[in-house]
Order: structure tokens, then sequence, then C-alpha cells
């Protein structure tokens, strides 16, 4: 059941707001907005205030907005109907228009985290010595260094942050290390032999070879106080972090590094999601920031249906001075259609096959 909520409240949410976007700029270049729906399938309740009917749907999953016009068969229409049709307003507005949902998207994000920033402070790493694992069959594990150890002293040097930690194992090349760690109330010695093994990136690509023991940082953190202009900076610079981050994850898919069979679909983020909150709400705050940003960057991806196809559409159509031709059009959404459809059958065969697993 958390699993489910945690779902529902996360995707409907970002969907939602993909959809505001799209709302706002209409209603900003005085499009006519029949209908803005808070979920997908029957109506449950609904109220028309002025033009546009406002609908709480059954399925809570995003929502959607209809607009006058944005269908060909209405495209025929009065010279009064004009001032009000999507399809004969300026590219320009058009674009815009179709730009808002991923851009709410990517701001959504920095409201996020401002939220966050503002409230509890920024997060501050704490540097020491404190090891967080060690892996399986690693030197460390074979000399018996443990988890929640602070690590003293590398031979006879004194070890005060991770740096030091680091460059004491580095520069080892390869010989034995006593190392001093604080166990409970005790100090034990240990004798550990690095072994060359490779370093790696977030997405699994080898950086460097030197000499590890196969141990990783306990995480510690500690929120700040900032003021409301830090707070937004930061929150900025997080969700360029991961603008960043999710660009270079797609060119790595594209490239062959990440393996197709990590691309994940709603059952994955079903998961996640559930992880996360049962963690806590910073948790499920800081993957919903990541899923906005990713949901905006994946709908500016120039594929017909998205909206990044529709935005190609329109400049073409701006620098051609006239739209392409409908027959074209309706070609690449079909396209668009089959790739998306075989995208989704993919990652739904990912998602089952990682719950097997």
């Amino acid at each position: 059941m958390n699993t489910i909520l945690s779902f529902i409240l996360v995707l409907g949410l970002l969907i939602f707001v993909h959809e505001l976007g799209h709302f706002v700029f209409a209603k900003l270049f005085g499009v006519r907005v029949l209908k803005f729906s808070l979920g997908f399938g029957p109506k449950i309740v609904g109220k028309t205030i002025g033009e546009t009917e406002y609908v709480i749907s059954a399925f809570p999953l995003g929502g959607f907005v209809k607009m006058f016009g944005e269908n060909p068969d209405e495209q025929d229409v009065s010279e009064a109907e004009k001032q009000v049709s999507f399809a004969h307003k300026p590219v320009w507005q058009r674009f815009f228009i179709v730009f808002a949902g991923p851009v709410f998207n990517l701001f959504f994000s920095v409201v996020l985290f401002f939220m966050v920033f503002a409230f509890l402070g920024i997060p501050t790493s704490v540097d020491t010595t404190r090891i967080g694992k060690v892996n399986d069959n690693s030197p460390a594990a074979l000399a018996g260094l443990l988890a929640n150890d602070t690590i003293l002293r590398i031979n006879d040097r004194e070890t005060l942050i991770w740096d030091d930690v680091l460059e004491g194992v580095k520069g080892s090349e390869g010989k034995p290390l006593v190392i001093v760690v604080q166990r409970n109330n005790e100090k034990v010695h240990l004798t550990v032999t690095p072994a060359r093994d490779a370093v790696k990136n977030v997405f699994g690509e080898v950086v460097e070879q030197r000499f590890m023991i196969g141990i990783k940082k306990a995480d510690e953190m500690i929120w700040k106080e900032s003021s409301l202009y830090a707070s937004l900076e930061n929150a900025c610079l997080q969700t360029w972090m991961y603008i960043s981050l999710t660009a270079v994850g797609f060119v790595k898919i594209i490239q062959q590094v990440v393996p197709a069979s990590e691309i994940g679909g709603p059952i994955l983020i079903a998961q996640i999601a559930g992880e996360q909150m049962k963690a806590g709400w910073v948790n499920l705050i800081y993957f919903m920031g990541l899923l906005s940003v990713n949901l905006g960057l994946l709908n500016l991806l120039p594929i017909p249906v998205l909206d990044g196809g529709h935005l190609a559409f329109l400049t073409i159509e701006g620098l051609r001075r006239k739209p392409l031709d409908m027959r074209a059009q309706i070609i690449a959404q079909q396209i668009g259609i089959g790739l998306l459809g075989t995208l989704m059958i993919f990652v739904f065969y990912n998602d089952i096959a990682r719950l097997f697993q």
C-alpha cells in the first residue's frame, strides 16, 4: 500500500505540474482551454469556471489540458474563434505553450529543493574516517575491518579526514599496511594488504586503476541553516546537477555504456518511491526532484508525440514560414507512437525481469 500511495503521489504530482505549465501559458496567450483535468478516466467531480471545465477524474496519475484548436478538425473556424484557437496563434506563442510543460518540471525541482533547504538548511557532509561499508571478500574484509570502525592511523601516519585514508592506501604500492581503528571503546590493530582495482564513475566506467582495500566512507550529514538566497542558489545548483547527470545518462545509454537492462519503467519508479517514503520525506522529495528533471528532459527529446517532437515541428514551421505537410506530420506521429510503444514494452519487460531476479 505504501508503494502504491507513493507512486500515485510522485508521478501524479509531476505530471500534473507538467500539464499546469501548458495550461498557464495557454491562458497567458489567450487560448481557450476547454478542460483541465486532475487525473484521467471517468469524471468524479467537475465545475465550469468561465470557458474552462475543471475536473477531478478517477485515476489520479497526472492530468491533461484540452485546448481549442489543437485538433485538425477544429482548425477550420470562424474569424472570432481564431482569436482563441491554439492552431491560429503565432508560432512563437505555440512554441512556448508546448515548451512550458517540461520547463515547469525543471522549475518544480528547484521549488522542491528550495523548500527543503529553506526549512531544514543546506545538507553538508561531515568529513570523518568512519567506515560505512566493507566490500565482501575485499582486503579489508579479509583483514577484519568492520563497518563503523573509525580509522585512526595508517602505519605511522595519523588519519584525520577521509583523504588521509585514500592517500595512505593509494601510496602503499601494494605493501601491507598496519591500520589502527577505533572499535567501540578499544583500539584495534589490523594488517591489510591493498590490491589494485578499478575506480569507476557513477555510470560504471573505469576512470583509473589504483590500490584499494574495499571500504567506503560513512555518509554523515549535518543541516546548516541558510538564508533564502542561499537556499535558492543551492536549489538551482542541485537541479542543474540533476539535469547534467540525466543528460549525460541519456548519452551513456546511446553509447551502451549504461546497459539497456538498467532502464526502468513505472514498476521500478513505484518500488523506489516506496523505499524513499519509508526512508523519510526528505528522501522522497529528493527522488521527486530527480524524477521531475527526468520527466522534463525526456519530454524535450525530439520524438513525435512528445513535447520535443512538437517543438521540432514548430521550429521547422518558424524557419519555413509555413507548417509541415499534414501527411508528413501524421507519418511522423505514427513513427513516434511506435517508438514509444516499443520503449514501454521494453521497460515493462525490464521491470518484470527485475522482480523475478
